[in-house]
Formats: C-alpha cells, structure tokens, sequence
C-alpha cells in the first residue's frame, strides 16, 4: 500500500510537472507569435522554476486535478496575454500598479467588449476560488506558505530588492529588457518589493532641504510679489495623441493630415515642441506634468495612488489668487482616478462624459467639435462675468484604435497597408480643422487670454513600435534605441498664444516646465512649487523612468541609470534629476516639508 501511494504521488507531481511545462511552452511560443514578447533561452530553465513554484502551490489547494489545470491555465493566460498586450502597444511590461489600476478597462470599453473583460477577470477569479479544498490539511499548508511569503515580503522589501536585484538584475530605464531576462513571476515579484519599499521611502526634513539645495532655489526664488499680476484667463487644451504624421518619411499622403491653419499658426511658434513623459497611453501621466510642474519618473500612472495630499498645483495656485477653475474630459468620471486628483489639485468643476451631450460619438469618443461647441456653452455667462478662468480641456477625440462615424468621412489615402496609420492620419485631420475653428471662437470671445495647446503623446500605430520601425523612427525595443530615438519618443506639437500678443517661441519645453512657462507670462513671480521644475534654463531636460534625455543646442544625449556608458555631463543633471524625485515624493505623498522650506503661503 505504501508503495502504490509512493508511485500515486510520483505521477500526480509528474503530470504537475508535465501540465505546468505544457502551459508555459504554449504561452511562450504564443507570445513570440502574437507580440514578439519572449523570455530569452538562457532563462527560460529559472522562469519555468518560478511558473512550477505557483502551479504547485495552486495544486495542493485544488479539489482535484482537472480543477487545478483548469485554474492554473486561465489565470496564467490573462497574465501572459495582459503583459504582451502592455509590451506591443507601450513597450514595457506589465507592472505591480497595473492591477491597481485595472479597473480603468472597465470604464475603457462598452458593450460586448465590456462583457469580455468581466469574462477574462472574472472567470479566473472565480475558478481559483472554487478549486480550494478548504478541509484538506494540505491546502492549508499551501495557504500558509503563500501567507508567510507575503509577510516576509512586507516586512523586509528593501532587503528583498536588492537581494533579487543583484540576482536576476535591474535596468531600471529598460523594463522590457528586464522582463526578457527575469521572465513574468520574477519580474512581479521583484517589482512589487520595490513598490512596497518605495511606498515607505518618504523623504524625510533634512532630504527635502538638501534637494532644494541642490536645485539652487534660493537664487531662483523671487518675493512673494503674487497678487499683482494680470489675471487673465487661462486655456490649457489637451490633444489626444496630437502628432504630426508627416514625420514618417517614405509615407505617402494624399493631402496634408494637418489643416494649412495650424501649420501656419504652428510654424509662428517656431514649430515648438514638448517632450512628453509616455508613449501610446497613460495620458493622466501627461496631466500631472501640465498641472502640477513636475516629473513622472516612474513607470506607473502617477494619477493612481501616488497623489495622496492636496497639493498647491497649477488650478489650486491660480484658484488662491481668484480664479474659477473648471476640467473637462468626456470620459468615464473616475477614469485614471481623476475625481480624486482633480479635486486635490484644486479644480472646483469637473464636467465628464455624463456631463455632456453624446451626440457626436465616434463609438466610444465624443467629437472634439462637440466638446468644444458644449465647453463655450457652458462657460458662456462665466467668460464675461469678470472673474477670471482657468479652462482646462483633455479631448479624448484620437484615442487608440482611432474610430471615425459616418459624418467624418475617410478623405486622405495613405501609401502601405497600414490600416491603423490611414485611420489616424484621418483622425488627425479631423482633428486639426475642429481645434483650429475652436480656437477661433475662443480668441473672438476672449482675445487677451493664454492658450496652450499640445499633443500628450505619439500615437500607438501597431506593436512594438511598428509603424515608426519602418521609416527609422525608432527601434523595436528601448535597449536599440539611439539617444536621438528617446527624443523622438516624446516630442509632441506644442503652441501657446500670450494673448493680443500672438504666439510664443519655446522651443523644444518638457511638459512640466509649462506651468513655470504660464506663470511667467501671466506676471505672476511668487513663491510655488511650479517655480521648482526650472532643472536647467539652457537645456530641455526630460526624464523618463530610469534615464533622462537631455536635449541642448538641438542634439540629444541620454543619461542612463546604472549604467558605465554615460557621457561625463550626466554627473551634473543626474543630482537635478534625483532631487526633483525627493520632493516629489515629499509634496504628493510625503509630509510636504518643502512648502515649508519655500515659504509658501496659502
């Protein structure tokens, strides 16, 4: 009898094994054909270690074997196809903050494609929760050992981070290269330690006053001289994946995709530009630089979980010295969680998707024509009642896959079999010819007012960058990018109009430098935290998680973190860099020792 149970146990751990092996090959093999996402070879023996310690666990709780193989391939299925999903279309693989955040698929999507997404999250749940055998003995040593790890997690994640770092490696700019090396378990895992660690690394007094140090504040701090400046109205106009697509050379267009409006208007401007901190997506990233003046440096929307305090942004500053302050976005309300920021941030109206007449919807997308039509009607009487208004707009019109209805009829071929290219650039003129008859209505009925406008991000225009691989844009992964490649990566159309006095040359502005830019023309020289991101008045600094471009006298140079290569000017933006991190994390998650150290005043 023991000999049957000893030959019973050997089988059952050989068709774990066996089950485990099967899964894992096929998802290999389907991520390498559907998003040419793969763990390189040399890893492939500890990846399927790591994937057999979770099936393992997942068996001793299971009622029996067909349940566990049933609940194992489902929920190791929505992982691989969520992480090659992020890695074509971002480029980067699927991170801790992503769960947190997954909610916002719900609110993406309607319909039957709102039904799927309940079907591949629900289903998986479900079925884990339904194989435990809660009376075997060892389902509860399974759950035991999974209870310990994340106790053990939780109470040391800094000494589990650099112990994992130093064993399967860390390229903090380049995550689609750590995921080829550390494969889809090692990687969560290594990243969710850094989440907990970074979660309680807040800076404390004396970090906070030698950052300021650092960016030199007290020369570039002037008197508390705020009150006096001319308020006038403010428009900050968000452009959903406005770019210009004429950049991809060898394509052929039969007509221009930008209205000879805009380029006129943008060529007074000098064809200024902002580099943008994301690619593709993640516009709530782009949000927080055009409204609060700092970076995002991490590979997460900064928007979910990483705005805790009520910070004295762009709308909260401007709301202190009289302003009415007004957002608009017709999207789901707490898409990105946006309620909860913009009201910290200091917006008194938020106007979403609900808010607005759906009667230009381009299936999910409300047309920029409607939007901005509803906007002047809703801010009609406010316009003129002498108070002034900071108008902030985020067009959600060119969201990714780029649907037209049947009143925006296609009207521009384009050369090749990019369908997803032909529906964009027709997008785009669409696009450009509704902003620029907006912007006309707007300087008639407000003629002395500030408008910024900008594109938040390049488009997505098939994975792994294709669409840009093809012309030499970019490359298919950040580790073969040229310094010049992380340039084009964020750099987006930028105008802004200083009122009666016409268009305004910036140059090349990273994104959270506009604030500081907006304040300056409005006259307004008191002490914020929006004068703190002026990391260099000669160079466009842009960090990005984990390096930072550096652009000056039109040529690029990059900074990479842990990295030997770097050019020796890096030892003098990498401190700017890292004390803008410090107090940001101060001022947004921290005890905001800084606004104390500045001398702000409510």
């Amino acid at each position: 009898m023991k000999q049957l149970l000893t030959l019973r146990s050997l089988y059952t751990l050989l068709a774990v094994v066996a089950w485990t092996l099967l899964v894992y090959s096929v998802l290999e093999i389907s991520g390498r054909q559907m998003f040419s996402v793969e763990v390189l070879p040399q890893f492939w023996t500890r990846d399927f270690i790591a994937h057999f310690v979770i099936s393992a666990l997942m068996f001793l709780m299971a009622r029996n074997f067909l349940i566990y193989a049933i609940a194992y391939l489902l929920l190791m299925t929505i992982l691989h196809v969520s992480n090659g999903l992020k890695m074509a279309i971002l480029g980067s693989p699927i991170m801790p903050d992503d769960f947190l955040s997954v909610r916002n698929m719900f609110m993406l999507f309607s319909d039957w494609k709102q039904w799927l997404m309940v079907l591949m999250l629900g289903v998986p749940l479900v079925a884990l929760a339904s194989m435990i055998q809660w009376k075997k003995v060892r389902s509860w040593i399974s759950l035991s050992l999974i209870g310990m790890s994340l106790l053990t997690l939780l109470t040391w994640p800094d000494r589990i981070t650099v112990a994992m770092d130093q064993k399967f490696g860390d390229w903090i700019w380049n995550q689609p290269g750590n995921y080829r090396e550390r494969g889809l378990v090692i990687h969560l895992l290594q990243e969710s330690a850094r989440n907990i660690s970074r979660a309680d690394d807040i800076p404390d007094y004396q970090e906070v006053k030698a950052a300021l140090a650092t960016l030199n504040l007290n020369n570039r701090l002037a008197a508390d001289t705020t009150a006096g400046f001319d308020k006038r109205n403010l428009h900050v106009i968000l452009l959903e994946s406005f770019w210009d697509p004429t950049l991809l050379q060898g394509i052929e267009f039969s007509e221009d995709p930008l209205t000879p409006e805009f380029r006129e208007l943008w060529a007074q401007t000098g064809n200024s530009t902002t580099l943008s901190p994301v690619f593709g997506g993640y516009t709530a990233n782009a949000e927080f630089e055009i409204l609060c003046g700092f970076p995002v440096t991490v590979d997460t929307v900064f928007f979910e979980g990483w705005v805790r305090q009520d910070v004295p942004c762009l709308p909260d500053h401007l709301r202190s010295q009289g302003y009415q302050t007004f957002a608009s976005h017709p999207n789901s309300p707490a898409f990105w969680n946006r309620v909860n920021v913009y009201r910290r941030i200091g917006f008194d109206t938020y106007w979403a998707l609900p808010d607005f007449s759906q009667d230009d919807m381009n299936r999910d997308f409300l047309g920029d024509s409607s939007l901005y039509r509803q906007i002047l009607e809703k801010l009609d009487s406010t316009l003129t009642d002498g108070k002034p208004v900071f108008n902030y707009i985020v067009t959600i019109f060119g969201h990714l896959d780029y649907p037209l209805n049947s009143s925006r009829p296609k009207v521009i071929g384009v050369s090749g079999d990019n369908k997803m290219l032909e529906n964009y650039v027709n997008q785009m003129h669409y696009k450009s010819r509704e902003l620029m008859s907006f912007l006309a209505q707007l300087q008639q009925r407000d003629p002395d007012s500030i408008i910024v406008m900008f594109g938040d991000h390049l488009p997505f225009l098939g994975p792994n960058f294709s669409g840009y691989t093809e012309h030499g844009l970019l490359e298919s992964s950040r580790d073969n990018f040229s310094d010049e490649m992380f340039r084009t990566l964020t750099r987006t159309p930028l105008i802004i109009i200083d009122g009666k006095n016409g268009p305004v040359v910036t140059g090349e502005l990273p994104l959270f430098r506009i604030p500081g830019v907006v304040l300056d023309l409005l006259g307004d020289n008191g002490n914020t935290i929006l004068q703190l991101s002026r990391l260099s008045e000669t160079e466009a600094l842009r960090p990005l998680p984990g390096l930072h471009l550096v652009v000056e006298n039109n040529q690029s140079r990059v900074c990479k973190k842990q990295s030997a290569d770097n050019p020796q000017s890096c030892t003098q933006t990498d401190p700017l860099i890292d004390a803008m991190d410090i107090l940001t994390y101060d001022l947004f998650n921290g005890a905001q020792h800084a606004l104390q150290l500045i001398g702000y005043k409510e």
